[in-house]
């Protein structure tokens, strides 16, 4: 029976006990434990409140204790019993080596430094004898164990490449880092300034925008007021434009023609009376370039 067996054993016949007894055995048996328990080191038990949570923690502490302190009795004991079997037996193989002239005074020293070599060799690589077929198997397992060891050495080292590689690339990337960190601290500065003057300038042109938009709304408001449509374009009052110095290039001899017609007289008589005194002056003019034609001709002769 192992330990773990024995431990989980007397802790189920001790959980089964302490379930059919009553409170008052409980506290006695924890008090006596816990007197049991600083005795061993000299110390006076303290003084506790013993309501039922911590007589409980407590009983089944002590019922985990007791089960261990036996199981470990029972396991020195077991102990004790072998190495007791172990000196009887040394004992008799002594008794054999001596009567056969084998005995350690009877051998030279280093014979028995040898032999106590060879056991020292034998406890080291957990054999349980001196034969040689046990040495070359244990040296087996340690020559497949150094195989192992070295296998792991070089991924180890290996790994460790790695990691020294991803160190550098890290420390460098650090480095650059805070490189870029300081002068981003080092633009601050500037970068706020700017900041402002943007903050400051973005605050005249929503002002701005707020005028504009009013001074639209006024002028959409005056071009609704006057009939203005938004079929009314630049290349409409163009081509209106040119209509109308087109109609005033018509209309300007017809307005002349009704200007003269105009400074006439309503009545007949004076307008005949009109007539002849332009007819008159008509003449006149003729007379008058006449005689200047004649008078430029005599000069010239």
């Amino acid at each position: 029976m192992s330990e773990i067996e024995i431990v989980s054993s007397l802790v189920d016949a001790s959980s089964i006990e302490s379930k059919n007894g009553s409170d008052a055995a409980r506290i006695a048996e924890v008090k006596g434990w816990l007197a049991s328990q600083f005795e061993a080191v000299g110390k006076e038990v303290p003084e506790f409140e013993y309501n039922s949570r911590s007589v409980a923690y407590l009983y089944n502490l002590a019922t985990i204790s007791q089960a261990k302190t036996q199981a470990a009795n029972i396991v020195a004991s077991d102990f004790r019993q072998k190495a007791a079997e172990y000196r009887c037996q040394a004992a008799r193989m002594r008794e054999i080596l001596e009567a056969s002239g084998l005995g350690q005074e009877s051998l030279a020293s280093n014979i028995v430094a040898s032999a106590q070599a060879l056991a020292n060799v034998a406890n080291l690589l957990n054999i349980r004898d001196t034969e040689l077929s046990s040495f070359l198997i244990a040296m087996g397992a340690i020559s497949l164990r150094k195989t192992s060891v070295e296998e792991n050495r070089a991924n180890v080292e290996k790994d460790s490449k790695i990691l020294l590689d991803y160190t550098r690339k890290a420390i460098s990337r650090l480095s650059y880092l805070k490189r870029t960190l300081a002068q981003l601290e080092d633009d601050v500065a500037p970068c706020e300034a700017q900041m402002e003057n943007w903050k400051t300038n973005l605050a005249v042109m929503a002002s701005k925008e707020r005028q504009y938009m009013q001074q639209y709304a006024n002028y959409k408001t005056a071009l609704g007021r006057v009939g203005y449509t938004p079929e009314i374009s630049h290349g409409v009052l163009v081509e209106m434009a040119e209509h109308r110095k087109e109609l005033e290039k018509k209309t300007k001899p017809i307005l002349e023609t009704l200007r003269s017609y105009q400074d006439l007289p309503p009545d007949k008589a004076l307008a005949a009376l009109a007539i002849e005194d332009k007819k008159r002056q008509f003449a006149a003019a003729e007379k008058y370039l006449e005689d200047v034609l004649q008078s430029a001709l005599a000069s010239t002769d």
